[in-house]
């Protein structure tokens, strides 16, 4: 906490404790990570719905039932940012792994997890995700196990122009950069042995690395490229 509270300074930011949780705040706009804002969407008639839940082609049951030979599959959100999709994932009964790389964000992600815990309808999710702060192209290569998805969503350099930016996500402009290199994270990924890349993208925006996708999904504003490894 006290390296995000100095990443959020340095950034002319404050991280502040109250009571609806911890704040990010330039003064005058506040933001907060909070799952509760997606309850709607993690009912079961909405969930199979979701873009994402159908990219991810469940084929079995995600968490399967004790004493079951299957294990439960795993996803790994490299870039997870406020978590959204990754509570989409965990709903939908992956194990999910997420990676953070700046400190603030990350940790208003993890007062988000803690938060979501104690909401009934959100608890069994939340207790299916693992945040880690750090990077991930470094990281995914090292993991322990080999993820059925892998999900990547980085941030990409059109959207901070964009009319449709909430006034609230400035904030997270401050912070977080679009991706540098998507090529290295695109090769971390593939470095990891999934049996799926998915990749959260604009509707009208470029493959990323220039990589042509196996299959797409698309909503109104977003699709998903797929990579089938």
């Amino acid at each position: 906490m006290k390296e995000a509270r100095r990443t959020a300074e340095t950034a002319g930011l404050k991280l502040l404790d109250q009571e609806e949780g911890l704040v990010l705040t330039d003064g005058t706009l506040e933001l907060t990570a909070d799952f509760a804002r997606d309850l709607h969407r993690v009912k079961r008639g909405n969930l199979q719905r979701e873009l994402l839940v159908r990219a991810a082609k469940i084929k079995r049951n995600p968490e399967p039932e004790k004493g079951a030979g299957d294990k439960a599959l795993t996803a790994v959100d490299a870039t997870a940012g406020f978590g959204e999709d990754s509570l989409l994932l965990a709903a939908a009964g992956f194990s999910v792994t997420l990676f953070e790389l700046n400190p603030v964000i990350a940790a208003l992600l993890q007062d988000a997890l803690r938060r979501a815990g104690e909401i009934p309808e959100l608890k069994d999710a939340a207790g299916r995700m693992k945040m880690i702060c750090g990077d991930s192209v470094t990281q995914l290569p090292l993991l322990s196990f080999r993820p059925d998805i892998i999900l990547l969503d980085p941030m990409f350099p059109e959207r901070t122009k964009s009319a449709l930016v909430k006034k609230k996500f400035q904030l997270l402009h401050l912070l977080e950069q679009p991706c540098a290199d998507e090529e290295a994270l695109l090769e971390a990924a593939g470095r990891a042995g999934a049996s799926r890349i998915i990749i959260k993208r604009p509707l009208k925006g470029p493959y990323l690395a220039h990589r042509k996708p196996s299959y797409s999904l698309e909503g109104k504003t977003i699709r998903y490229d797929v990579i089938v490894c």
